[in-house]
């Protein structure tokens, strides 16, 4: 009886540990020629008049030819200024302000893409910062590889506080199962703050989003492409493509915005995805289980250790690659009491979600 809460541990240390033997074989990518490739950025954005000007400035600084690059805002129905700043801005040679044709990202998202005139597709959002080669790496790499998608790096803003460390070292996890599953050849997780694909993909996959479902305007259309035949979903390794997004300001909006995540997963049909999905949720249920049982039980103290040692040692390893390649190793000393909260934590965004109905922010 005591030991049957320690099965689920198995399964999901099997999955990490292929997760982590992946990521030892990431090699950062570097430039061998400079891209000729026409690229459309696009920028969904609502009430964003603060965040705007900043992204913009920053892309107009792209090392990138001007004439190989547009740049598509489309505004999700503002209730400020933000329409007008993206169409009175300057120094962007092709910057083109558009309104949205309904309402929410994939369908702002959709408008640009049906306006844009690259063959290739980047996305980003605009609390969002990024260098100065950001374009000029991906649009390499593209030409270099051809796939149908590129999955590239995203990282939180450093905040203080343990709620920022919090965030961040969650983060740098799904960015490590993010690129891990891809280099294995089972995509199952892509940001859309920091997303790139060709136009004819989007095109043949912009009916299959979920509509219908608020959030995951990159992940539907991830296990869309995927399941095309012949398609291809690369990671980028690279600095120079990473993109930095805002944190969460506050818990509240931290839990709505995982709740958001959450609320997608009902329409998942990527069969990696659910797996992975289903055996990490076990875990965490075990784990939490075992350490309320002990608490009135104390022959589940010893079941619930074992559950959290063994679980810690295929997270610790993703979490410790991970944060070296992001130069964020000091973030390793949170991992202990991160660990301690993250299943208590993980219950309550699935409660959360259930009592609630997560809305869109646009």
């Amino acid at each position: 009886m005591y030991i049957l809460p320690v099965i689920p541990v198995f399964p999901y240390i099997f999955l990490l540990l292929r997760i982590f033997k992946s990521l030892l074989k990431i090699k950062p990518f570097t430039i061998k020629a400079d891209p000729q490739t026409f690229v459309s950025v696009i920028v969904a954005c609502h009430n964003e008049q603060k965040s705007l000007p900043l992204l913009l400035k920053s892309i107009s600084k792209q090392d990138y030819q001007a004439d190989l690059l547009e740049v598509i805002v489309v505004d999700d129905n503002s209730t400020d200024y933000t329409f007008e700043i993206a169409s009175s801005f300057k120094e962007i040679k092709n910057i083109i302000a558009l309104r949205n044709t309904g309402r929410g990202k994939k369908q702002a998202i959709r408008t640009g893409v049906n306006a844009s005139s690259g063959g290739l597709i980047i996305t980003t959002d605009a609390d969002c910062r990024i260098g100065e080669r950001w374009i000029r790496t991906i649009a390499a790499y593209y030409e270099e590889h051809k796939p149908d998608m590129i999955i590239c790096p995203v990282q939180l803003e450093h905040v203080p506080g343990f709620f920022g460390k919090f965030q961040e070292l969650e983060f740098l996890s799904l960015q490590g199962v993010t690129a891990g599953t891809c280099l294995a050849g089972e995509a199952t997780m892509c940001n859309g703050a920091n997303l790139s694909f060709t136009r004819k993909a989007y095109l043949n996959n912009s009916e299959n989003l979920h509509d219908e479902i608020n959030s995951g305007d990159d992940i539907f259309l991830l296990h869309a492409i995927k399941k095309e035949k012949g398609s291809e979903i690369l990671w980028l390794e690279s600095a120079d493509a990473l993109v930095t997004s805002s944190s969460s300001p506050t818990v509240g909006t931290f839990l709505k915005q995982r709740s958001r995540w959450i609320s997608k997963g009902k329409a998942y049909s990527d069969q990696s995805t659910i797996i992975l999905a289903a055996i990490t949720f076990l875990t965490f249920l075990a784990e939490l289980s075992t350490f309320i049982a002990g608490l009135s039980d104390h022959a589940f103290i010893p079941v619930f250790l074992t559950i959290f040692l063994l679980k810690s040692i295929p997270d610790f390893l993703i979490l410790n690659n991970t944060s070296k390649r992001y130069k964020r190793k000091k973030l390793i000393i949170w991992f202990l009491p991160a660990q301690i909260i993250y299943p208590f934590y993980v219950m309550s965004v699935v409660c959360y979600s259930l009592i609630s109905n997560p809305k869109q922010p646009h």
